[in-house]
């Protein structure tokens, strides 16, 4: 039973991908350099499909930069160092619709029926594309537009961590032997892969080590912590 799972190199994507292979999937790993300024997270995805010996990892070229509108995308725009009001400038127009749309276009090719993604709505920073009525809305879409669908081979998005705490999928993914130092959540790592400390994602990871107590294995820049 394949899936295709989308790897970005974080902890929330890791912790997914080593769910579908605990659920008996063979694991189709697809990565994005999407023209992120954080593009050492590709190397995380990278040493993750490795670890998890997925049965193939695909990186995907896109260029959402050219777009801008997200300090992610624009490196004009600075990544806040202090918690914000409503939707963040980290949120990326369209990403995950952009990132499950291919992820379908895979799944079609390979007759698979089950697309894995890590988003998740309790630990997050007010992303409107890590929402529920998202994921089912896209699932629905995806039911209508495909011609494995119209087939009868129904697809499935699948967001088995969207109500979990950060605290909750790092206890899970310890217990599934997911190596979080390897990971990067950081939306402003240096050259070498280390931790800001200071961002949003920073934060939220650091509080769900503190709140699972487990030790946080994260990398960070010297002289820095959350």
């Amino acid at each position: 039973m394949n899936a295709v799972v989308l790897l970005s190199g974080g902890l929330d994507s890791a912790t997914v991908a080593a769910l579908a292979n605990e659920q008996g999937h063979e694991v189709y790993a697809l990565s994005f350099d999407y023209g992120q300024t954080h593009a050492v997270e590709l190397d995380a995805a990278r040493r993750i499909a490795a670890s998890l010996k997925v049965s193939e990892h695909r990186i995907v070229k896109i260029d959402l930069s050219q777009f801008g509108g997200s300090a992610l995308t624009d490196r004009n725009i600075a990544v806040p160092e202090t918690p914000t009001q409503g939707i963040p400038i980290t949120y990326v127009p369209a990403r995950n619709t952009v990132f499950l749309s291919l992820g379908l276009a895979w799944a079609e090719v390979l007759d698979v029926q089950d697309i894995f993604i890590g988003v998740n709505a309790v630990d997050y920073s007010g992303y409107p594309d890590c929402r529920p009525e998202f994921i089912k809305a896209f699932e629905q879409m995806a039911n209508l537009a495909t011609r494995s669908a119209v087939e009868g081979r129904k697809l499935t998005i699948h967001a088995p961590l969207i109500e979990w705490s950060k605290a909750d999928i790092l206890k899970k993914g310890t217990d599934l032997g997911v190596d979080y130092s390897q990971t990067i959540s950081c939306y402003q790592p240096d050259s070498a892969g280390r931790a800001c400390a200071r961002c949003d994602s920073c934060r939220l990871r650091a509080a769900g080590f503190a709140a699972a107590c487990l030790p946080d294995v994260t990398r960070y820049q010297p002289g820095r912590k959350p």
